[in-house]
């Protein structure tokens, strides 16, 4: 039997539209399945610690299990691609952290573009670093230690636990900004650099709060600044670098992301229940406990941080002239 061409178009755009609609449907359903929660770092890390405390209060909320995957490898990069990579479905989420706004610059060619292939979903939080110095070296504020090494060029060693990580460009964003020559020396991770800072081997590093904060009480290590735009509660004391070096903000950032084209009820959902978590007293003791501060925002907010980070790690990395090992 042959349609008529009228009946033949209308019976066409409906079967077109079915995708759509079983989409919309299964975002308002949304989760009907596990969730998981890629972490592109080893277990341990602070990225794969805010995966698992976010987890059980989105499954909670959400009435499906939310569990982290660690993905580490290729300095991140392996966990981001598996998410790029993933149904954007909702199914398969990202851990962001800073390491991924570093690489798209540091890495001439990825298999992705991560501005472009994760959406962003919902900040969590922001961490600052903490500039220290081992005590044999003779300066006690952030001026002196510019004096210091203005007095000594190349002849202070900055030490990171890697290059390319955000400690590591913390340094060279100091370096430039307050005209310093100082010779960096990575390391193979935050363990072997606190012992040779510690046995004076490098004199000055830019470390995590969780990495440096034992010492510093401890009075091993000699904390001049900390990095982001406000003092940070652990150590209240201890001005901000940007009260020496004006302008100057560095700081991990930590915040969930989606593969592109994940429908944005879905999106939205995730948001509103994360901002809900990180408006529970439990959940923003427990992030200012491991050094953070809520980063609560909608996902265009996110979205803004991830592209002007980006923007500034860019241009500190080509000015540097870092590249990968």
């Amino acid at each position: 039997m042959k349609l008529p061409r009228r009946q033949f178009l209308r019976l066409a755009a409906g079967a077109a539209a079915l995708p759509a609609v079983s989409r919309l449907a299964q975002a308002q359903a949304y989760p009907m399945r596990p969730v998981r929660i890629v972490v592109a770092g080893a277990p341990g890390g602070a990225n794969d610690i805010l995966a698992r405390l976010m987890g059980p209060w989105l499954s909670e909320r959400l009435g499906q299990q939310f569990v982290a995957e660690n993905r580490p490898g290729g300095s991140g990069n392996i966990g981001t691609e598996t998410v790029v990579r993933a149904p954007p479905d909702g199914y398969t989420l990202l851990l962001v952290d800073t390491q991924p706004m570093i690489n798209a610059t540091l890495y001439e060619k990825l298999n992705y573009n991560f501005i472009r292939d994760i959406v962003p979903v919902a900040g969590i939080s922001r961490f600052p670093y903490v500039l220290v110095v081992n005590p044999s070296v003779p300066a006690k504020t952030v001026p002196e230690l510019t004096i210091y090494a203005k007095a000594n060029p190349g002849k202070i060693n900055m030490g990171s636990p890697g290059i390319g990580t955000g400690l590591h460009v913390a340094g060279e964003l100091f370096k430039m900004m307050a005209g310093v020559d100082m010779v960096h020396v990575p390391y193979r991770g935050g363990a072997p650099l606190m012992t040779d800072l510690l046995g004076g081997q490098v004199q000055v590093v830019f470390g995590t709060t969780s990495l440096t904060i034992e010492q510093i009480r401890a009075g091993k290590l000699r904390a001049l600044a900390v990095t982001t735009a406000t003092r940070w509660e652990g150590l209240p004391d201890v001005p901000t670098l940007s009260d020496f070096v004006p302008d100057y903000e560095a700081s991990s950032v930590f915040g969930l992301g989606a593969p592109k084209n994940t429908p944005a009820q879905i999106i939205d959902r995730l948001n509103k229940e994360i901002t809900a978590g990180l408006d529970d007293p439990k959940i923003k003791a427990r992030i200012a406990d491991l050094g953070g501060t809520v980063l609560a925002g909608s996902p265009a907010d996110f979205g803004k941080l991830v592209a002007n980070e980006t923007e500034k790690w860019g241009k500190v990395i080509r000015a540097a002239n870092v590249k990968p090992e």
